[in-house]
């Protein structure tokens, strides 16, 4: 099975395309995955010019264009198509749902044969009359991937009934190491340790994660939360909220950005990985926990039921609600710390992992492409 994987657009600063794979981890990782499981695999990418070159067993072809380095949902890559086109693939993997037009017009520049994928990358659907010429463009689509199928229902309206299949968007290279070593490293201490991953959002909800959190220190007593984050509207609120609860503030460290390559640590180092999330197409934080061996407890969203296995692989609660937060983290603490760590490694190994998501794919490939009549 020959598979080509589209990415329209790039980091506009970047200028080397050995150093845009570097930076586009998931693309690659999807690619090695998919080699893995026996395809053969092209990634085709828009750039700001032609390149052609192989990469640990996978071809990469670079295609200038006008679209470089975003691509306007109203612009047709034409030249990008018909590298695709030439590359003669059996399954074209469209990432992002938001290039229903680009989807109608590859659609007509393909073999029937050809099988199209897309990949839903935490767009939210139109609505009005775009949703519908979205609606319209999806028709192209043999058929959709999405962090569980929770994540889907509110695309059934633009996509119908056609089939969605539950894979994770992405996945991580960060691997479980020595607990200790790793808070030695990160500087953490506390029994447990928790760890936010996260902008200070509403959507991310902060202040409902500090409310359940501080309702666990009479029994967790030395409980430590440390909170990574970029930036976020509810920094002054979070601040606030520590500054009125000293003994909340004597637990918690606002530890600001920490660069993604410094992360591993943390999350080697941590027992649980908290979230307050309402909504989220995927969860790459999960991801990276599991990956590490730190105890998800996250909101029961479509996406973290997915990536906890319904919550096999971590514990979940009800989303704006301290008190649930507060039960699910006592509940995962009490139990056994070393086999909910090497649990969570194992169900990431194989659901998560690169390895498990290409031989997910190329087999939901394999059943497309036979209702296709391939």
């Amino acid at each position: 099975m020959r598979v080509a994987l589209i990415n329209y657009g790039h980091f506009a600063e970047q200028r080397d395309p050995q150093r845009l794979l570097d930076d586009f981890e998931t693309l690659t990782g999807w690619a090695a995955g998919l080699r893995d499981a026996g395809a053969e695999v092209v990634v085709v990418q828009g750039f700001t010019r032609d390149q052609r070159f192989e990469r640990d067993g996978v071809a990469y072809r670079f295609v200038a264009g006008r679209f470089a380095p975003r691509l306007s949902r109203w612009r047709i890559p034409r030249r990008l198509h018909r590298a695709v086109r030439g590359e003669a693939p059996d399954v074209v993997h469209l990432n992002g749902l938001l290039y229903f037009l680009q989807a109608r017009h590859l659609r007509r520049m393909l073999p029937p044969a050809t099988v199209l994928v897309a990949q839903h990358h935490a767009e939210k659907p139109e609505r009005g009359p775009l949703g519908a010429l979205q609606g319209w463009g999806l028709e192209a689509v043999d058929g959709f991937f999405f962090t569980g199928l929770g994540s889907a229902a509110p695309w059934r309206p633009r996509i119908g009934e056609r089939p969605v299949l539950e894979i994770a968007e992405g996945s991580t290279r960060f691997a479980a190491g020595g607990r200790e070593d790793a808070r030695a490293v990160a500087g953490l201490r506390g029994e447990p340790v928790c760890l936010w991953v996260g902008n200070l959002e509403p959507n991310k909800d902060p202040l409902t994660v500090l409310a359940g959190f501080e309702r666990t220190l009479t029994e967790l007593p030395a409980a430590r939360l440390y909170m990574i984050y970029r930036d976020g509207e509810l920094l002054p609120a979070v601040r606030r909220r520590l500054a009125d609860a000293p003994a909340l503030a004597g637990s918690v460290e606002l530890l600001g950005r920490v660069e993604h390559r410094r992360l591993e640590p943390y999350l080697q180092g941590a027992d649980f990985l908290l979230s307050g999330s309402r909504y989220e197409g995927s969860g790459y934080a999960v991801i990276e926990a599991l990956a590490c061996g730190a105890v998800p407890v996250v909101t029961d969203i479509p996406s973290f039921r997915f990536l906890t296995g319904g919550g096999a692989a971590g514990v979940l609660w009800t989303p704006g609600d301290p008190g649930a937060l507060a039960a699910a983290l006592l509940d995962a603490a009490r139990r056994p710390l070393a086999a909910s760590r090497a649990a969570v490694r194992a169900f990431f190994d194989e659901t998560l992992s690169y390895a498990a998501i290409g031989r997910q794919a190329v087999g939901a490939y394999r059943r497309l492409r036979e209702a296709r009549g391939a």
